[in-house]
């Protein structure tokens, strides 16, 4: 018998398709407490920081220390894509998908001695920004930044809000794109207004209450299955009871499903693709992309980046632990929806026919976790939807505004990019909403295989124009630009063709050309890296190279250099201070007697403090300038992240190695 609370029952109701509504007083009140502190440690980061400048709202001014960037790693990069794909991959075929999160360990640690240092010298602020510096010309940072654009719609922020609904559907029955709109209102809301600090701080945040809540759901899950020698022998035998006519290779679980490393001809995840493909693939995401640059370019000093970067990599050990072996654990205890291979019993259970992978872990937590804290996973999720896409939105808008809007708009003033910045974050969110569908079908109904898939076809050219780019300086401009486009064409062949002729699944094969899509991903990855270095080479060593002078600390092998360096071009857009002095004499009746709303919609999106923007002398400005450039450290901090490095990468060795 149920009991009414403000409208709602104290038992918890089946809703649609034999999942349950989350609709008890003890779920509802911890999801509107979790949305009261999300909220509240938004708006203090708001207040306490200035969203007024570029470097305020797309850096953070350049002040943040280790342990809130490090959190904001990995809350960027665990999305709601990593509980529902990496869990549903895993529940498919086993632990092999926990080596693209190992895979991070060794490359953030790149990121933070190799690529950083150059890209705080350089005194940059995008990554398509770099390029231009690196190269010249403006064709190569409208390509980079067009095509990261498109990269955030497709492979990030429609993957984690369709698996996000997914998780609103099984737990509230809510329809899915009213949980997608319901959270990207609140999301964009902070985001829109607080800039990259409010970002950081409710990512960290976000990352505790994300650990603390898959702790706690794995333990149920561990229990609920006996420990884990049972869960490794029932899992074995997981297979559907309605399987009809279709294979058995279909349904069963594979002979590997706990190791690493596969055989490189007949594995599903080869392990010459797992250790080099998929490092080309975490060397654009890690070490080239700007959601998660940007985070280490607001750090006060590199030693704060590095810090960062480490306390990322071992919160990326969690992953295997929290989201691998629950989905797996989720088709042992559901084998009939979670593992089912009949097209109408999958259609019946989770509304895709390719598959029902993608439900292992909300059906866990739907199914498992008492009431209160069936609240408290609904909020994991939530978190770790919304801290994924707030990042995306930051990141994404300062793409548009420094590198595409100051190309439109030469002369625009300050305050204009502000704006811009944000309207464009609105812009995104209808366009990523419209490709849901597409997400939906893709590779089996493996989030996770689609979101690396489409990585895979078109991120290897620019893991390798960037990784020449600052190891190679004889690499020059048209080298870079026809690598780039010629990369772009191959991949697009291969990923065109895929959505042409769909993936399909094991009980109906896609009959894309075996020549095609005959190649596994990951293979195709080293393939087109390959591919893309030898033409950036080639071309660069037949046309005409950049002078040093033009190349000061812009690349490696110059880093240290001290001279002045000559831009190849000038900037689209510089912080003009003549345009803020003509801003600071507007007339005292505009000054002092704007409209309520007008001052009211200002002071929320922090665009009302510009009244009180300094003139900088020419010595003040290169002595900020110098500040901001510094890669400089101290030894005693120097020698401590060094050895944590080495620690972290002896660890992420021991790990490959004992799942291997």
């Amino acid at each position: 018998m149920s009991q009414d609370y403000f409208g709602f029952s104290y038992i918890k109701t089946a809703a649609r398709n034999g999942t349950y509504a989350v609709n008890n007083a003890a779920d509802i009140s911890v999801i509107v407490v979790y949305f009261i502190v999300v909220l509240a440690v938004g708006v203090w980061a708001m207040v306490r920081t200035n969203r007024s400048t570029v470097g305020g709202f797309f850096l953070a001014g350049r002040s943040m220390v280790w342990w809130p960037i490090g959190a904001s790693l990995f809350a960027s990069n665990i999305g709601s894509g990593h509980f529902v794909g990496i869990a549903g991959t895993g529940a498919a075929a086993g632990i092999a998908i926990g080596g693209f999160e190992w895979n991070a360990l060794i490359v953030v640690v790149i990121l933070g001695w190799l690529f950083v240092p150059i890209y705080i010298k350089a005194g940059i602020v995008t990554m398509p920004e770099y390029l231009k510096k690196r190269f010249g010309g403006q064709r190569i940072r409208i390509y980079l930044s067009v095509l990261s654009l498109f990269l955030y719609v497709f492979t990030k922020i429609s993957a984690d809000m369709f698996s996000g609904a997914i998780f609103i559907n099984q737990a509230l029955g809510l329809n899915i794109y009213l949980a997608v709109i319901a959270l990207l209102s609140i999301t964009a809301l902070y985001t829109v207004t607080g800039g990259l600090a409010a970002v950081i701080y409710t990512d960290t945040l976000q990352t505790v209450i994300m650990v603390i809540g898959s702790f706690i759901l794995m333990g149920f899950a561990f229990n609920e299955v006996g420990g884990y020698e049972q869960f490794q022998q029932r899992y074995m035998t997981a297979v559907p009871s309605i399987t009809a006519n279709i294979s058995a290779k279909c349904y069963e679980p594979r002979a590997d499903s706990f190791h690493i490393f596969r055989d490189a001809i007949t594995g599903d995840l080869p392990w010459p693709g797992l250790i080099f493909g998929l490092t080309i693939q975490a060397t654009w995401y890690w070490c080239t992309d700007q959601v998660i640059v940007q985070r280490c370019l607001s750090a006060k000093s590199l030693s704060h980046v590095k810090g960062g970067c480490i306390l990322c990599g071992y919160l990326k050990l969690l992953p295997m632990f929290l989201m691998v072996f629950p989905g797996m654990i989720s088709r042992v205890l559901y084998p009939d929806e979670i593992a089912c291979v009949d097209p109408k019993e999958c259609q019946k259970y989770c509304g895709a026919s390719v598959g029902c992978t993608n439900i292992a872990y909300p059906k866990l937590v739907v199914d498992l976790m008492p009431n209160g804290l069936r609240g408290l996973m609904l909020s994991v999720m939530m978190a770790s939807l919304m801290s994924s896409l707030t990042s995306i939105f930051n990141s994404a808008s300062t793409l548009f505004t420094m590198d595409i809007y100051t190309k439109m708009r030469r002369a625009a003033s300050e305050r204009e990019l502000m704006i811009a910045g944000r309207l464009f974050i609105v812009a995104l969110i209808g366009v990523s909403i419209a490709w849901i569908p597409v997400v939906q079908n893709a590779q089996s109904g493996q989030l996770f295989d689609y979101i690396q898939s489409i990585t895979s076809y078109l991120t290897p050219p620019v893991a390798a124009v960037f990784l020449l780019a600052i190891f190679c300086k004889r690499v020059n401009e048209p080298g870079a630009f026809y690598g780039l486009t010629i990369g772009l064409v191959i991949g697009l062949s291969r990923m065109i063709a895929e959505f042409i002729y769909g993936t399909g699944s094991c009980a109906n094969p896609s009959n894309c050309p075996t020549i095609i899509c005959g190649v596994h991903y990951l293979y195709f990855g080293i393939i087109l890296f390959s591919v893309s270095c030898i033409l950036i080479l080639g071309i660069s060593l037949v046309t005409k190279p950049i002078d040093d002078k033009h190349l000061y600390r812009l690349c490696w092998s110059l880093r240290n250099n001290t001279e002045e360096r000559v831009d190849i071009e000038a900037d689209d857009w510089i912080d003009n201070q003549d345009d803020k002095k003509m801003e600071i004499e507007k007339t005292e009746d505009e000054e002092r007697r704007p409209g309520l709303c007008k001052r009211a919609l200002m002071c929320f999106c922090g665009l009302d403090n510009q009244k009180s923007t300094v003139q900088l002398s020419p010595e003040e400005e290169a002595e900020m300038k110098r500040k901001l450039t510094d890669t400089s450290e101290v030894p005693l901090w120097r020698n401590v992240v060094n050895a944590n490095a080495l620690i972290l990468l002896c660890v992420a060795v021991f790990f490959h190695g004992f799942y291997a």
